[in-house]
């Protein structure tokens, strides 16, 4: 799995992404945790990464906490039979051991809810994980360039 993120890194430099950065805490690592840059006076964001476990047991993520936003909530995208994508918030996301869960549009991601401030593109936003078992692991959003998406009248 460990090639596979390395392969992400790759990717993500490629579609114009070189500043892509990583937070590892023992056996956690979180690459390139990023929020496209929302339009001027947006209320939500979406956050993208990928998560790594190198150990030996499963762990989830249960839970991000940011000053960025009122609330922040873990979602997956459920596509219905009647072809509609719908927005569904989880419990958390579980990464099983020595594998890796990618967080992407369309896929599993990360809603701030009520954000604080503008976000621009370049800023750092602070923000802590809180996974099971290992805990609390403090990690920055990257502002990334505007994807062109109202994340604020998707559903949510």
């Amino acid at each position: 799995m460990k090639r596979f993120a390395l392969a992400l890194l790759g990717t993500l430099t490629l579609c114009g992404m070189a500043q892509a950065h990583s937070v590892k805490n023992d056996t956690i690592e979180v690459i390139h945790p990023h929020i496209n840059e929302p339009f001027a006076g947006a209320r939500s964001a979406a956050a993208y990464m990928a998560i790594s476990n190198e150990g030996a047991t499963a762990i989830r993520l249960i839970g991000i906490e940011s000053a960025a936003a009122k609330k922040i909530t873990l979602h997956n995208t459920e596509h219905g039979s009647d072809g509609v994508a719908r927005m569904q918030p989880v419990a958390g996301i579980e990464i099983p051991a020595g594998e890796t869960v990618v967080l992407e549009p369309g896929g599993l991601h990360v809603m701030l809810m009520g954000l604080t401030g503008p976000l621009k593109e370049g800023d750092m936003v602070p923000a802590t994980f809180h996974f099971e078992p290992a805990g609390p692991i403090a990690v920055e959003f990257m502002i990334d360039p505007a994807d062109g998406a109202d994340h604020s009248k998707m559903g949510h």
